[in-house]
């Protein structure tokens, strides 16, 4: 089918009917979408887990572990562990979770317990190392760590609890219930500092808590002793103890950073640090679109406040809602001078037809997606590209359409034009092609949008105005079925009025008017400044200046004026000596 669409895409463009592209679209597998929620796919990934997970705890051999010697029993214990860990992971998730995540969480298990034996092989067959290693140089975090960042806290506390049952098959039988609760901690520790984890360096910090942690229960465990500190021998083997259980956390949140990019890309997440780094506004596409579509900018930047504020009110994701409100009306940059907030003395819509012009508003979701896609954004960018109008009418223009239906129609009446002029209106041609948002966030973003844009109609903005308007607005949005599939319940959407209300009641608040002179306004700046601040009272010196001033003004002044009247008196004609006339 793909050649003969590009067959008659080049015939249309050879007749000057076409321009031979085609936008860009994101085309999922039918097959790995049906493998994604496959329940059949469950059922060989589950014994697929517990085959290797016999393989690695079941068929270790060791000194004084948990029925040495005896591999049968050890693989029927396992197995229990197995299907108790399943069904203990779908008590919290339902069947039709996704098998992307299931392999994620249950890979992550398999891994962690492959360390942990290759760490167990590694001391047990060094001299060097006694046994109180195997509690201080395993991994305790890694599994916990990794599933609380990715997936959330309770994939990370569910991991914690798997690793540390199945390691109990692997630690000596004195130290079974020590490792338990070391792990047990370790894990809880590692998956609350990681709750909301937004830098790389909070990993790291995640990990020097874990290693601390173990290195404090080791010490009340007496893997530690502290009393050898008196011998130089004593204190530099627990010293080493010490370094090793700090170091071994540090290791593990730096393997984990570095290890966080691969496993967003193989299973489709992004966490806060990537929606972090995605928030830079150097971006090519924000670059241009503050350049070509300032209104667009400075729009995109009132959703993402609106959407971040509106997102952490309800518990979604902030920093996800920020990152795609920035994107989410970059198609506008193909025709930036057709949206009305880019648009100056001139409107281009006023030598279109309402259809043409509807055509053209509504492209600009196609093209966003084709501009997405083509710069590699993310993939939950670019669904909130295609879904933040879903199928709402583009209303302005389906009213100009019939309005100017009626006008004709009236003519024809009238008749000043022909039956066929009658243009026909389908409110199908008026429509985006949708689909509604999918996901708490991109209804989140839709609402934020709609919102934004119409609260710059309103005139002298009051709180009460601004409250009815996003009330109307979001009921419209409701009652027309455009967030049936986003996932927020009417109390979420209440709570996320209340914020966009708030959000824009501070960014449209009023000023006062300020007085100006109609003379300078530099002169009544002066007057209301200095009436602004009372007169302060003379002291005495000022006193005595001010009569000092006063007496000596008064002298010059009469000087000055004895002056002027010998300047005006009548000088005598005479020789000006003697007096005498020549």
């Amino acid at each position: 089918m793909g050649f003969i669409d590009s067959f008659k895409r080049w015939r249309l463009a050879k007749r000057g009917m076409s321009s031979g592209k085609k936008r860009r679209t994101t085309s999922g597998s039918s097959v790995v979408d049906s493998m994604e929620n496959s329940v059949w796919m469950k059922l060989v990934i589950y014994p697929v887990f517990a085959a290797l997970a016999c393989l690695i705890a079941a068929y270790y051999v060791a000194d004084d572990i948990l029925f040495n010697g005896d591999p049968l029993q050890r693989t029927v214990l396992c197995l229990i562990l197995c299907a108790a860990v399943i069904l203990f992971y779908h008590i919290r998730h339902t069947v039709s979770v996704g098998n992307g995540r299931v392999t994620l969480v249950f890979g992550g298990i398999l891994v962690h317990l492959g360390l942990l034996r290759l760490t167990c092989y590694l001391i047990n067959n060094n001299e060097f190392w006694d046994a109180d290693y195997l509690l201080l140089l395993p991994p305790l975090a890694f599994a916990p760590m990794i599933h609380s960042v990715l997936l959330g806290r309770h994939a990370g506390f569910f991991s914690s609890l798997s690793v540390a049952l199945f390691g109990c098959l692997l630690m000596p039988q004195d130290d079974i219930f020590f490792f338990l609760i070391i792990n047990l901690v370790a894990g809880s520790i590692a998956v609350a500092l990681t709750r909301n984890v937004r830098r790389r360096g909070s990993l790291l910090r995640a990990g020097f808590y874990v290693g601390a942690t173990t290195m404090l229960l080791a010490v009340a465990f007496g893997k530690i002793d502290l009393s050898t500190f008196s011998s130089s021998e004593g204190l530099s083997d627990e010293l080493t103890k010490m370094g090793v259980a700090v170091f071994g956390g540090l290791l593990t949140g730096m393997v984990i950073s570095g290890l966080l990019p691969v496993l967003e890309t193989l299973f489709l997440i992004t966490t806060d640090i990537s929606w972090l780094e995605l928030s830079d506004l150097n971006h090519k596409l924000l670059r241009r679109l503050q350049l070509e579509a300032p209104g667009t900018y400075h729009h995109s930047m009132v959703v993402a406040s609106l959407a971040e504020s509106a997102a952490e009110e309800i518990g979604a994701n902030a920093a996800m809602c920020r990152v795609c409100s920035y994107f989410h009306d970059i198609g506008k940059l193909k025709k930036p001078e057709y949206f009305i907030e880019n648009q100056g003395d001139s409107n281009p819509h006023d030598s279109l037809t309402p259809t043409m012009s509807a055509i053209i508003i509504i492209a600009h979701v196609k093209d966003g997606v084709d501009m997405a896609i083509k710069h590699k954004l993310n993939p939950k960018i670019i669904e909130v590209i295609r879904e933040h109008h879903g199928d709402s009418l583009v209303s302005y223009f389906y009213h100009k359409a019939r309005d100017m239906r009626q006008s004709v129609e009236q003519k024809v009446k009238e008749g000043l034009e022909n039956k066929e002029d009658i243009p026909e209106v389908d409110a199908k041609n008026f429509r985006y092609p949708g689909p509604g948002p999918s996901s708490r966030e991109s209804g989140i973003i839709s609402l934020a949008d709609c919102v934004e844009s119409a609260s710059r109609s309103l005139k002298k903005p009051t709180p009460q105005k601004i409250r009815n308007l996003v009330r109307d607005l979001v009921m419209a949005r409701v009652t027309s079925g455009q967030l049936d599939d986003s996932g927020l319940t009417m109390g979420e959407i209440k709570i996320a009025c209340d914020s966009f209300s708030a959000t824009l009641r501070s960014m449209m608040h009023t000023r006062i008017d300020y007085p100006k002179d109609d003379e300078t306004g530099s002169k009544g700046k002066d007057d209301s400044r200095k009436t602004s601040v009372p007169p302060r009272e003379p002291n005495a010196r000022q006193q005595y200046e001010d009569r000092k001033r006063a007496t000596g003004s008064k002298e010059r002044s009469s000087h000055v004026a004895k002056t002027q009247i010998a300047r005006k008196a009548p000088k005598p004609s005479g020789h000006p000596i003697t007096g005498l006339n020549g």
